[in-house]
């Protein structure tokens, strides 16, 4: 899981939340561009699931049960897949919720966390390195705004999800 997030670094280097209609299932937008979910999407892909596809069967049986955020009334195969309260319900639906803590031990490579950033309020999430800082802290792979970067910010922003695949 790990690998294949790394793997995007240097290929997806645009940030790019425009809504594109794709293929389903298995639909994807142009590798050179995403937004944050989309690392999480590629990853999983490799493992064998398809969360485009997860999360909107899921949604199409249990729509009450995600966020109703976007005014939609029915789910959306395009979109619903690259939204963050999406995949925190889809991860917390399927038992992949992990304590959330201010402990680096608690967090290993594979994890995926989700925070609220700090000022916009905005969400984000990302994928648990198996790489530390110098004081034991995991890196995170995820894209923010300029393209898949691994870099140190787990306990940056506040953690509002962290998640243990199981696949």
């Amino acid at each position: 899981m790990v690998a294949a997030a790394r793997q995007q670094i240097g290929v997806t280097r645009l940030y790019d939340s425009a809504y594109v209609e794709m293929p389903y299932p298995g639909g994807d937008v142009p590798a050179e561009r995403g937004v944050c979910t989309d690392v999480t999407v590629r990853a999983l892909r490799t493992q064998g699931l398809d969360l485009q596809r997860a999360i909107h069967e899921d949604m199409r049986t249990h729509f009450a049960a995600y966020p109703r955020k976007w005014g939609l009334k029915a789910p959306n195969p395009h979109i619903d897949h690259r939204r963050v309260p999406n995949q925190m319900r889809w991860f917390e639906r399927k038992g992949w919720s992990q304590p959330i803590t201010t402990n680096a031990d608690d967090y290993v490579g594979g994890d995926i966390a989700a925070w609220k950033l700090t000022g916009s309020g905005l969400l984000h999430i990302g994928i648990v390195s198996d790489r530390k800082t110098r004081t034991g802290t995991p890196l995170i792979v995820h894209n923010i705004g300029s393209g898949v970067v691994e870099d140190d910010i787990l306990f940056a922003h506040t953690i509002i999800g962290h998640y243990r695949p199981t696949l």
